[in-house]
């Protein structure tokens, strides 16, 4: 039987420590045979689909660990739902144009009343998106389990979700006022409001919640990081805000920090041998959203080893190259969306373009000084691919020049 073969050719791959100009990548079912330059590898061989990438950096396909983009494709505005079957496939054509062939789809279990953090709501949307998945897919799916920790009133759907394998990555988050990302109750109350519209008295009732779910935390944690080790699955915490935090949860079986919200712990969590998460939005805007550290301030200390796009994936690529602009290599920004997020849950063959690993890569192409996914590849498959003309007004002048403004 003939093997499916892909090549792409024409492009500068990005390896894990140099940048290889006028090469190409050999795939046969959906596996990476042959890296090299065009004279090494036999240009003429016939491949079932041949890529040119137009001297565009040829890249390993971006591995996304936390985001929350399915959350707001289930919920664009607070209190307004569409369907999971739609808004996932939509979703997933998205993440194909932004070069994401990897996602960790991430969902809380906050113990909301209404909504996609409602936590029968979250549990019967992972239990469908495996099942679609399951048929046909354009990238790799994962389930980022993201759990309060003072949701003990969720603890057995969590348990079963864990137990039926439908979650690739479990974090522990704490939002109780006084601690992390809302050191005061005013600033917990303020991101109430602002994001979910709520009267000040289901604000309040949200808060008593959470600290009578405070005393029966750790139990929720032990039970759970004991079930998620023994079926092998990543645990990583979540806006640690100090090195006792740290310590604390890589006890329970954590080795990922995100968001650190401090150089100091973020530290603590490289000493200790962690993963260091931070968010490809915070790169871009050039810092955090609410009083988390700059992320470009622990990546240049050495201290961040991996970055996800938290809330808005476009910014994975973005960063990668503001980085190569400005503190690291292009091959040393990559690995932080590519190789090292892959290293961090155990994906052992992808996050990089060499021989014997799956066949995941995205071309990316320069638009002036912004750099867009023009082809991607997953396992050896062409998902995505678009083609930009060089003048969208091109020919039209003499129809449309009342409109154009240019003739």
């Amino acid at each position: 039987m003939k093997k499916t073969t892909l090549l792409i050719t024409n492009g500068r791959v990005v390896l894990p420590d140099r940048v290889l100009d006028a090469a190409e990548i050999y795939m046969e079912e959906g596996i990476i045979q042959q890296v090299g330059k065009r004279t090494n590898i036999n240009a003429a061989r016939t491949a079932d689909t041949v890529i040119d990438a137009d001297g565009g950096y040829i890249l390993p396909g971006l591995v996304d660990l936390h985001s929350d983009a399915i959350e707001k494709e289930l919920e664009p505005r607070p209190g307004t739902f569409f369907d999971i079957a739609p808004a996932f496939s939509e979703l997933e054509k998205k993440l194909a144009g932004q070069g994401i062939t990897t996602m960790f789809h991430s969902f809380s279990f906050a113990g909301a009343e209404y909504g996609v953090r409602n936590d029968a709501e979250a549990a019967a949307a992972i239990r469908q998106i495996a099942a679609m998945a399951g048929y046909r897919s354009l990238i790799r799916n994962r389930i980022h389990l993201r759990f309060e920790i003072t949701n003990y009133r969720c603890l057995d759907i969590v348990m079963s979700l864990l137990a039926d394998r439908l979650a690739h990555l479990l974090s522990f988050m704490d939002h109780t006022p006084g601690q992390g990302q809302y050191p005061t109750l005013e600033d917990y109350r303020r991101y109430m409001e602002k994001t979910y519209h709520l009267p000040y008295s289901a604000i309040e009732d949200n808060i008593a919640l959470k600290e009578k779910g405070r005393a029966m935390a750790h139990g929720c944690v032990e039970k759970l990081g004991s079930a998620a080790g023994k079926a092998s699955i990543p645990i990583a915490s979540h806006d640690d805000d100090s090195p006792g935090r740290v310590a604390y949860y890589r006890g329970l079986g954590a080795a990922i920090n995100e968001f650190p919200i401090n150089l100091e712990t973020a530290r603590a969590a490289h000493r200790s041998g962690n993963y260091v998460c931070v968010g490809a939005p915070n790169i871009v805007r050039g810092g955090s959203t609410g009083r988390g550290m700059r992320a470009a301030d622990a990546i240049e200390a050495g201290l961040a080893g991996v970055i996800c796009s938290d809330y808005y994936p476009p910014a994975m690529l973005q960063s990668v190259f503001i980085l190569a602009d400005s503190m690291l290599s292009l091959p040393e920004a990559a690995r932080l969306v590519t190789l090292e997020p892959a290293r961090a849950v155990g994906l052992d063959r992808l996050g990089s373009l060499e021989e014997g690993k799956w066949g995941d890569a995205v071309v990316v192409n320069m638009r002036g000084d912004v750099p867009v996914v023009t082809r991607t590849v997953v396992g050896g498959v062409q998902v995505y691919g678009v083609n930009y003309r060089r003048s969208i007004t091109e020919g039209l002048q003499s129809e449309n020049c009342r409109f154009c403004h240019q003739c």
